[in-house]
């Protein structure tokens, strides 16, 4: 696709899954987006989606964080990976769009924030379930106190298994690549977030590991200080013909699960249903897909400078929470915050 004049430049660092299904063809088709350079150690399988999507350049990761021609970098490589490219990219004057966890630890999180604030450029976190319609509305109904006090929430992100050939960075403990950290971040960000990120004063977790070095199954209870009730599921091995997905949030006056949204509050004394009508994502693209999108449309925009980007501060109390859990899950005990 032919861009525009104003077109922000930017490259893909990381080659993998998340990069050829949704960041490179979203990038690639947009007129305000000039998608410069794929970035990766593997250079043939770079060259090789490059050749696909009609990209120029495959360059090596460190050209992509110091290049002075880039208006940004999405950053879509091993989790333990992220701290250190997303500052060196802020401080070389860049934004950034990192997939998350923004890092693997609370303290390099809030370095990241950090960087992010002393430059001056947009901090974008790969969380897309909160641009999905049906987070928003649920989100909508608790912040309007329509659910009443809030006693549970209840999140899960469960994937099919896949028979793993060789392992690779999602299996190895260095490289950050467990369940609970892995699909743990974004289903409890979920769960977070829609609650409005309440401060949380104790955690207790169970883990399962198998036959890899990293757990590929947790549970995780927590207790905001409010005294509402977390349950957090996450598996990387579930029997079943989809992945799981869902959240559900319990209140004196009402109850919202999603997907899909349903809505109940008590009027008149008994529960009456208030779902309201949802979009439906264009073209019959899945609501995964459409919820990409439309973060990364927030991203181009606030590079653009048609947007501002908050930082993600509350991602440092998430990875609290995440090592709080491993902690929990390793000591067998219950972690106060």
């Amino acid at each position: 696709m032919t861009q525009g004049p104003d077109a922000i430049r930017l490259a893909v660092i990381g080659t993998g899954a998340i990069s050829q299904v949704v960041h490179v063809p979203i990038f690639a088709e947009r007129e305000d987006v000039a998608l410069v350079a794929l970035a990766d150690l593997d250079v043939p399988k770079a060259q090789t989606i490059a050749r696909r999507f009609g990209i120029d350049e495959v360059i090596h990761p460190d050209e992509a964080l110091d290049r002075e021609d880039l208006d940004g970098v999405v950053i879509c490589t091993p989790n333990q990976t992220h701290e250190e490219m997303a500052i060196r990219a802020l401080r070389s004057g860049k934004h950034v769009f990192v997939e998350r966890p923004l890092a693997t630890t609370s303290v390099g999180a809030q370095r990241v924030i950090d960087a992010a604030a002393e430059a001056g450029k947009s901090l974008v976190v790969g969380l897309p379930h909160r641009f999905r319609p049906e987070v928003s509305a649920l989100r909508s109904f608790v912040a309007g106190g329509e659910l009443g006090d809030l006693y549970s929430v209840r999140g899960s992100w469960l994937t099919r298994r896949v028979p793993v050939m060789r392992p690779t960075w999602r299996q190895e403990a260095a490289a950050a690549g467990g369940a609970l950290i892995d699909l743990g971040v974004s289903a409890s960000d979920l769960c977070m977030w829609i609650v409005g990120f309440p401060k949380i004063k104790r955690v207790s977790c169970v883990t399962r590991v198998r036959a890899f070095e990293v757990e590929d199954a947790a549970t995780l209870m927590f207790e905001s200080v409010e005294g509402i009730a977390f349950s957090v599921e996450v598996s990387n091995t579930f029997f079943a013909g989809d992945d799981r997905y869902y959240a559900r949030v319990m209140g004196r006056e009402g109850t919202g699960s999603l997907p899909p949204l349903e809505v109940y509050k008590q009027l008149g004394g008994r529960p009456i249903e208030v779902t309201p009508t949802q979009p439906r994502p264009r073209g019959g693209e899945n609501p995964y897909m459409n919820a990409y999108r439309r973060l990364l449309d927030h991203f181009v925009r606030t590079v653009a400078g048609r947007a501002d980007a908050e930082l993600p501060v509350n991602q440092v109390a998430l990875m609290r929470l995440v090592e709080a859990a491993y902690a929990s899950a390793k000591t067998g005990k219950e972690v106060e915050l």
